[in-house]
């Protein structure tokens, strides 16, 4: 599975909310913090990334066809 699809993004987004969960709990061992913090950061990035690639397609595609429709008139 490629990283920029749907269940990856959903992944991601669940692996951010089970490290969340842990952290608020307070209960994580001071050794795991480290690697969840690290598995986080990587989670994050992974949604961030699909989050701008949508945002980039959906500006284009409203770009586009605003300029369209100017055209047209």
């Amino acid at each position: 599975m490629s990283a920029d699809t749907p269940t990856a993004y959903r992944n991601a987004y669940a692996r951010l909310s089970r490290i969340a969960a842990e952290l608020e709990t307070g209960e994580a061992d001071l050794d795991r913090v480290l690697p969840l913090l690290e598995e986080a950061r990587e989670a994050y990035a992974q949604c961030r990334e699909r989050i701008e690639a949508v945002r980039a397609v959906l500006a284009g595609d409203w770009a586009d066809g605003g300029e369209a429709e100017e055209d047209e008139e």
